[in-house]
């Protein structure tokens, strides 16, 4: 693999995420306020007190982008979760609860607003088990820059930030590595669920995919302007920073691209 010739390639500056289960929290990161993760029997039996879950909110995006700006790590667990939609993308609740259904529908009148991302808690029950998340396989889940990955580690997902010209580079050179037309999908979702639940999914059922996300209008705050993201997982990773050269990033239309990606960086500041 060749990481970096792969990033300066793509006239990507910052570098990438990588998620992954560990039993090993990091040593350095940021995480969500502790908190009891309920589960939808409690809820059925009226236990839960949704207005102290709700007033401790803390979105899995925000400390992503907060890890992004450190250079550190961001760590989830299932007494660290920040939000219950988190905890079910995350894979550290099932079913996901029928209150979060209806957040993210209708709401419920004179109670609680609804985002209206759904047509109604059916729809979003419907998306809820076609998404289905993959089980969490470590007690910490963890977002952290590839290159505090330890010899003994290795990411889930690779996950970069980026505006148009530099997604192009990454969506052409996914369908040269794997010449899969359709390698590169944008499926409905929180923010969170498309760096990591889609990527986990899809690899789950030996259809590994890039994952276009950053569409969540919740979370757009934790995006720079006109940024989106790109999952993939590790291995199509280390098919894209291995074939890279024999691609069209080493040619001269993709030289006249990156001017783009060079003026894009003046614009905003980055040059």
């Amino acid at each position: 693999m060749e990481i970096a010739g792969l990033l300066a390639a793509l006239g990507y500056r910052e570098e990438p995420l990588g998620f992954f289960y560990t039993e090993r929290p990091p040593q350095e990161g940021n995480s969500p306020r502790p908190a009891r993760l309920p589960s939808a029997a409690e809820e059925a039996r009226g236990e839960v007190d949704f207005g102290q879950l709700f007033a401790g909110f803390s979105c899995v995006m925000g400390h992503v982008w907060r890890a992004r700006r450190q250079g550190r790590a961001a760590w989830f667990d299932r007494e660290h979760f920040g939000c219950l939609g988190g905890a079910f993308y995350l894979g550290f609740l099932k079913p996901q609860l029928e209150i979060i259904a209806r957040y993210v529908s209708t709401g419920i009148p004179g109670v609680l607003p609804g985002e209206r991302y759904l047509p109604s808690p059916e729809v979003c029950r419907r998306f809820f088990e076609t998404i289905d998340p993959p089980a969490a396989t470590g007690r910490y889940a963890v977002f952290q820059p590839l290159s505090r990955f330890g010899p003994d580690e290795e990411p889930e997902v690779v996950i970069f930030f980026a505006r148009p010209e530099v997604l192009t580079g990454l969506f052409m050179l996914a369908a040269f590595v794997t010449g899969d037309f359709q390698v590169v999908q944008a499926p409905f979702g929180a923010d969170c669920s498309q760096v990591v639940t889609w990527p986990r999914k899809f690899w789950a059922e030996g259809s590994p995919k890039a994952v276009l996300g950053g569409f969540d209008p919740s979370a757009r705050k934790y995006h720079a302007p006109d940024e989106l993201s790109f999952a993939v997982p590790w291995e199509l990773f280390r098919r894209l920073a291995t074939h890279w050269r024999e691609s069209f990033l080493t040619g001269e239309t993709w030289e006249r691209v990156r001017h783009k990606i060079r003026l894009s960086d003046k614009v905003w500041g980055e040059k």
